[in-house]
């Protein structure tokens, strides 16, 4: 029973096609069951697992549809989750293969358990736009739906603002809410009032009318409740005194500890002050001292002292009947205390609230708006699903359209391998009559480079301008020779979009671009090498030419002088010459050249191992560096790139040679275009160097023709090669 399930699950399970390309199995996604079952497909096949939703060439808000949870990138479950849920809402996964922005009402289908909601809403859409007999709705019409949807009184976002309202009072109440409990964005985005702040706002103005209401019982008069709050503004600070001066009553050598020290005094006085200064505020209200009553006009800590003056206006004057009391001691504090008890028992419940300035009237006018401001946030939001089911039929034909282009370039690179404009592509670049097509769009510079350089792929890093706007690229030259890649030359950069920027290499990684490259770069670095020394020695001789020659100008302008035995001492030596230099001269060049006379007799008399000898030659001097070209050029890939720009790519992307070559293209002729081969400004060359030419190429095929008996018929029989052979 087991095997038979085992076999039939196998038997059921999808078959997907692939096809090979960058030295990887790539799946072919060649119809709609594709997209159905590409979560079956084994992770490990797929070519990435991460992409970046931006700096790639793709439909952002697509992206942003498939990117559930917002961090900005997408991966494996949530692309899945993309094809599950297109696949849930149409009746076919095929028209996911067709791709445009429309689809036929008939293809539309809700998963089971669920109304027919889409379809619904698809035809409330088109007979809002007057288009009752459409049977296809299109991307536009989506957008239209919202655009008008946002413009309308109630858009569904449960977002109300003051213009919203049609009476008075709901809009002073709806601007009131937004001052004192701050206000959201819209869809149109104004500032607006949503649910969670109105029922915040209406709750804490009817806290604060209950709380009012039992200023009567509480407080008894408006006079009991202005010296109730006189009491409570300086209770602390009274306490804190009584306090004091019982501890100084209790040893008398606590009262200078208890007091502000002269340190304090003088920290005080290196500061800028004001009445209002923290520092002075903790200062006692009044000097401590044992069983002292406080002050309440004179010696008072000037902090302190306007309470202390309503604290004797509203509270003492009034509850303990002296007006012209001037100080307080701990027993009538007490009893001031008590008699304003009840009273501060109920301001200390008085809510916090923003709505404390307010007054009965005031609050009871924003209360009787409560019911209209509530009525119009519902309302409001009775709008949602139809905004809920526009977005899911949005996301269905922003799905239907680039779906398969992003599982063409996720899932596999086929859009790159067939050279149809990979999204991570940013454009073209045009440098040396040279178009280079993978160009990756850059955020950090010197980070990729840190990674990309793995690719063995020779990099140009590029800042382009267009305007104000910048942007950095990094082109990879896969083609042609390299020769002339330097950081400052400019060229230019053709978008996607077919803008064209302002660009400049910034920085370079260099690597063989082809083996061809590679077999003539021993002999480019040598000539290279002459050129840069020739010009050196050039340089010196240069110097020394104007040294002699200004030596000679100055020995001119001195001619009139008599020439002191010195200096004509110190001229002589200059002037001899030296035989035994010029005989070494003589011994050095004739070494050379029996050297080289030897070298080319021996090279000679390889006779038809000759052209063997050269090839050996050209293998010694060329070899090393097509060896590492060669090398360098199977390691070639695409993968670090793209990782450095944010990717995970799952295995390696080889970019061989006949990729490059399409990737980076040279500049030809069309085949029949007519050309004009003379150049008026080209070089005249006399006959002196092909003539040359010609002679030394006779006189090595004569050579070798001598060498090989091939001669001897024609030549005289002292000149034969035979004959002149020891021993013949």
């Amino acid at each position: 029973m087991l095997i038979r399930g085992t076999l039939q699950s196998m038997r059921e399970a999808h078959e997907f096609e692939f096809f090979r390309a960058g030295g990887v199995e790539q799946v072919l996604i060649r119809s709609g069951a594709d997209i159905a079952h590409i979560g079956e497909l084994d992770q490990k096949l797929w070519v990435a697992l991460a992409c970046p939703t931006r700096g790639i060439e793709f439909d952002r808000r697509t992206l942003d549809f498939i990117d559930t949870d917002h961090d900005l990138r997408i991966r494996p479950p949530e692309l899945i989750a993309a094809c599950e849920w297109a696949c849930a809402h149409l009746h076919s996964p095929e028209e996911l293969m067709e791709g445009g922005d429309g689809i036929a009402l008939s293809a539309l289908r809700q998963p089971a358990g669920e109304d027919d909601a889409l379809a619904d809403e698809a035809r409330y859409v088109l007979r809002l736009l007057q288009k009752e007999d459409a049977s296809v709705i299109t991307l536009d019409d989506v957008m239209r739906r919202t655009g008008m949807l946002a413009a309308m009184r109630f858009n569904g976002d449960g977002i109300v603002t003051p213009e919203t309202a049609t009476e008075e009072s709901v809009r002073c109440t709806l601007r009131s809410i937004a001052q004192t409990h701050g206000s959201t964005r819209d869809c149109n985005g104004r500032d607006g009032v949503d649910k969670e702040r109105a029922q915040a706002f209406f709750a804490e103005a009817e806290a604060m009318r209950l709380w009012q209401a039992g200023d009567g019982t509480a407080c008894g008069s408006a006079a009991m409740l202005e010296a109730a709050e006189a009491v409570g503004a300086v209770r602390e600070k009274v306490e804190d005194f009584f306090t004091r001066c019982r501890l100084a009553a209790y040893d008398s050598q606590a009262a200078a500890a208890l007091n502000a020290s002269h340190e304090t005094f003088l920290a005080l006085g290196g500061q800028e002050l004001t009445l209002d200064h923290e520092r002075i505020a903790a200062l006692p209200l009044a000097p401590i001292g044992p069983g002292r009553p406080l002050p309440l006009r004179a010696g008072v800590n000037p902090a302190w002292s306007e309470a202390l003056a309503t604290l004797q206006l509203k509270a003492i004057a009034p509850l303990l009947g002296d007006a012209s009391v001037d100080q307080i001691d701990e027993s009538a504090w007490n009893e001031l205390q008590r008699r304003v008890a009840s009273c501060q028992a109920w301001l200390a419940q008085k809510p916090a609230s923003p709505l404390s300035h307010l007054d009965g009237p005031a609050l009871s006018a924003l209360l009787e708006a409560q019911g209209a401001v509530m009525a119009l946030i519902e309302e409001d939001e009775r709008a949602a699903p139809h905004n809920a089911r526009l977005r899911d039929l949005e996301k269905l034909l922003r799905l239907k359209r680039d779906l398969r282009r992003l599982l063409e370039n996720f899932v596999s690179f086929k859009a790159f391998y067939h050279r149809e404009g990979a999204i991570f592509q940013a454009g073209t670049l045009y440098l040396d009559s040279r178009s280079c097509d993978l160009t990756v769009r850059v955020d950090d510079v010197k980070q990729h480079a840190a990674l990309a350089g793995l690719a063995k792929t020779c990099l140009a890093y590029c800042e382009c301008r267009r305007g104000n706007e910048r942007m950095h690229i990094v082109a990879a030259f896969t083609a042609g020779d390299v020769d002339f890649l330097l950081s400052g030359r400019n060229c230019v950069f053709y978008d996607r979009q077919g803008h064209d920027w302002d660009a400049t290499i910034t920085r370079l990684i260099e690597n063989p671009t082809s083996v061809t490259q590679a077999f003539f770069s021993p002999y480019k670095k040598f000539v290279r090498l002459i050129e840069e020394q020739v010009a050196k020695r050039a340089a010196v001789s240069e110097a020394g030419a104007q040294g002699a020659l200004s030596s000679l100008a100055s020995s001119l302008g001195t001619a009139d002088k008599a020439i002191t035995p010195a200096a004509a001492a110190g001229r002589l030596p200059g002037s001899r010459i030296d035989v035994g230099t010029v005989a070494a001269i003589g011994v050095a060049m004739g070494s050379i050249s029996a050297v080289l006379v030897a070298l080319f007799s021996k090279f000679i008399d390889l006779g038809q191992w000759i052209p063997i000898a050269l090839g050996g030659i050209v293998i010694a001097i060329s070899g090393p560096s097509m060896l590492i070209a060669w090398l360098k050029l199977r390691q070639r890939s695409l993968g670090p790139i793209l990782d450095a720009s944010g990717w995970a790519i799952n295995g390696r992307m080889k970019v061989n040679v006949r990729l490059g070559a399409s990737l980076s293209r040279t500049a030809h002729i069309p085949r029949h275009a007519i050309r004009l081969l003379r150049d008026p400004f080209a070089e005249r060359r006399g006959m002196a160097r092909p003539l040359a030419a010609a002679l030394t190429l006779a006189a090595v095929v004569a050579a070798l023709a001598w060498q090989l008996d091939l001669l001897d018929r024609e030549l005289p029989r002292a000149l034969q090669h035979t004959r002149s052979m020891p021993g013949n």
